[in-house]
């Protein structure tokens, strides 16, 4: 009998060694992970450090602006819906602290799962903290899976540039919310080509999304610009969880 259960003890023991020393694409949960407050900032769906650029006939649904610098460019074509557009003043100068705050926020909880070196194309993710010791990939599809918790939360934390390449996508499956999504970044993220995107981006540089690029989320841009081309954009690009009910299905692969 002690013969038997020592047996299964190696067995259980092989069998943990195996998973520790292998990556999942689907990732375990960690309850650890938390949402910062975007304070004010939650009302811009696009908040610059320099200059805030559209081209095209975008439709943006929350506030836009800048802060410090005080240049917003491409309204019209582009338009707004529920928010306005703040060229500096007190208004996104405080959106910006709270930016920044939630920027450290998200920077300074612990890693949970170390995904240097690897696309983040083909995986599905539980909630958890994610990090890149440098620049994060996303060429394909990544799922966000909330195993049925409306309340889950992932957190991306990239020590330097975030890139999408082109009809890249990011999807929220299972019950999940998309602006429970945080990313991050350490400096400049660039959404490519036709790439449906997901969750708040927060960089301390730059943010920039190219032809078609779609954003639930917000783009808030510590210290750079914040670039959108918006023609051939399908949806708006929307900071409010209404539109994940009403486009979403239209975009699912």
């Amino acid at each position: 009998m002690q013969k038997l259960k020592n047996l299964k003890y190696l067995s259980v023991l092989t069998l943990l060694l195996v998973m520790v020393g292998t990556y999942s694409s689907t990732a375990m949960a960690n309850l650890s992970v938390d949402a910062p407050d975007l304070g004010t900032a939650a009302s811009f769906v696009g908040l610059a450090g320099s200059t805030f650029t559209n081209t095209g006939s975008g439709v943006f649904v929350g506030n836009v602006g800048t802060f410090p610098g005080t240049s917003v460019v491409g309204f019209p074509p582009g338009t707004i819906r529920s928010g306005a557009i703040y060229m500096g003043g007190a208004v996104p100068e405080q959106a910006q602290i709270d930016a920044s705050t939630a920027f450290f926020a998200l920077k300074d909880q612990l890693c949970n799962v170390d995904l240097t070196g690897q696309d983040l194309g083909g995986m599905t993710l539980l909630p958890s903290v994610y990090c890149f010791d440098t620049s994060a990939q996303l060429t394909g599809d990544l799922v966000l899976d909330a195993g049925g918790n409306p309340l889950a939360v992932w957190v991306f934390q990239i020590g330097s540039t975030l890139t999408t390449a082109s009809d890249s996508s990011v999807t929220v499956i299972n019950g999940g919310k998309v602006l429970n999504a945080f990313w991050q970044v350490g400096s400049s993220a660039t959404l490519g080509t036709r790439t449906w995107f997901i969750g708040n981006i927060l960089a301390d540089a730059s943010i920039s999304m190219n032809t078609g690029a779609s954003l639930v989320g917000r783009a808030l841009a510590l210290n750079g610009a914040v670039t959108m081309d918006t023609n051939g954009v399908p949806i708006p690009i929307a900071n409010t969880p209404l539109f994940e009910f009403l486009y979403l299905p239209l975009i699912m692969r």
